[in-house]
């Protein structure tokens, strides 16, 4: 009787070992969708493209940790999405690179045409962790609820078992990789679709390098004066104010 009482309280112990093992290195896979017909205009060029391509544009992006640093590229299109060219380009450019150690970011973006690296402290975002819950790619996740760039919310599901405080893009800061992710005035959304644990490519995750970066606050001055004209056509002011919104916090996400 008291062999088999030892045997049952050492499973359980070893259960529970197993179960409270934290990840600490790995790569996951996201899918993006973004409603990419709700973000355009009501002008006749917009309206006239939107026949042109899908309802939602998707893609496939790798986030790859280790060493509490990250970093989060494109992988691949979805054989289902018909955007143009230059906006494909500007996608499978941008690069985020997050040393949450050092509390350092670098980030390459396209922007209108150019890449632009932006090198800067990790952004602060406050966060409302809720008691809503959801599984995601098989991780028990908790949502919680964040403002960035002032005014756009978003809404998160991130797991503890997964020790690294990131996300896709640069949202970060919960307690746990962020799985699941949905941003409403961006019309887009994030979600985990695999987690490889055993796919070691942390040499994939180093610094991006240019000859000359910016910080966020610099890079978006100069984005403002330089496109300040760029919205101002119609006679549509709240839409034109909504698309310069846009551009910005793309540009900046």
């Amino acid at each position: 009787m008291k062999s088999t009482l030892f045997f049952i309280a050492a499973l359980i112990f070893t259960t529970t070992s197993i179960a409270q093992q934290f990840i600490d290195k790995a790569v996951i896979e996201y899918e993006v969708n973004t409603n990419l017909k709700k973000t355009m205009s009501n002008d006749s060029w917009d309206e006239m493209m939107k026949d042109n391509i899908s309802d939602l544009k998707t893609s496939y992006y790798t986030y790859t940790f280790a060493d509490n640093k990250s970093i989060y590229k494109f992988d691949r299109w979805s054989p289902k999405t018909r955007v143009s060219k230059r906006e494909k380009d500007a996608d499978e450019e941008n690069i985020w690179y997050f040393d949450f150690g050092a509390k350092k970011m670098i980030m390459q973006k396209q922007i209108v045409g150019t890449n632009f690296v932006i090198a800067d402290s990790i952004q602060n975002i406050q966060w409302k962790i809720t008691n809503e819950n959801r599984e995601i790619a098989g991780y028990n996740c908790r949502k919680a609820v964040g403002k960035i760039m002032n005014d756009v919310y978003v809404f998160a599901f991130y797991t503890d078992d997964i020790t690294i405080s990131g996300g896709p893009c640069s949202i970060n800061g919960l307690p746990g990789l962020i799985l699941g992710l949905s941003i409403p005035r961006l019309y887009t959304s994030f979600i985990a679709t695999k987690i490889d644990l055993n796919n070691n490519n942390s040499s994939d995750i180093k610094p991006i390098t240019a000859k000359k970066t910016y910080n966020l606050i610099g890079l978006k001055t100069e984005m403002e004066e330089k496109t300040k004209d760029w919205f101002s056509y119609g006679e549509d002011k709240e839409e034109n104010k909504r698309q310069k919104n846009l551009f910005l916090w793309n540009a900046f996400l």
